[in-house]
């Protein structure tokens, strides 16, 4: 074996053994662990597409665990939004509100200047602060979901606000 192939499992015929060899235990792993509805045939494309992404960091003999613990981690994120889209499912809905059509009108033009705000970041600011503010994600997360350093997500995340800030006076 030549040293690259040693070092990770960046060269495609390894890859595609190594596929073929471990697409239908891990299939079968997260199929049983957490059932059919979570869709385990997309989890375990999505974690050998994360593993083809960081192939350059992961050597092959630590390239199993990777995968498993990369799509266990998927499947969880999958089970623990399904949770939230249920709890919020089984909320009853308000047919009546308090609002005034002033306050409705003001909330929508608000809404909207927000838009064009968050639009005017950059892609890079825009995914930073919506993991944090929407999906509220903690720094370290999107540190690992981005492959940046947690500095990093702070410069991004108060980039955002302060951009924010200027663009909505509200704020």
């Amino acid at each position: 074996m030549s040293k690259s192939l040693q070092d990770n499992i960046c060269e495609s015929q390894l890859f595609e053994r190594f596929y073929k060899k471990h697409a239908k235990n891990l299939h079968d792993f997260l199929y049983y662990k957490f059932g059919d509805h979570l869709n385990p045939e997309d989890k375990v494309q999505e974690a050998f597409i994360k593993l083809w992404q960081n192939c350059g960091k992961v050597t092959p003999n630590k390239a199993k665990s990777y995968l498993f613990t990369t799509a266990n981690n998927l499947m969880l994120n999958a089970f623990a939004h399904q949770k939230v889209v249920l709890k919020y499912q089984t909320k009853p809905q308000r047919t009546t509100t308090n609002e005034t059509p002033e306050f409705v009108l003001q909330e929508k033009e608000y809404h909207q200047k927000l838009q064009r705000a968050l639009g005017k970041l950059t892609e890079a600011q825009r995914v930073a602060f919506l993991m944090n503010r929407v999906e509220g994600k903690r720094f370290k997360e999107i540190a690992a979901l981005l492959d940046i350093s947690i500095k990093g997500v702070e410069k991004r995340i108060y980039g955002a606000l302060k951009k924010l800030r200027e663009d909505i006076e509200e704020l």
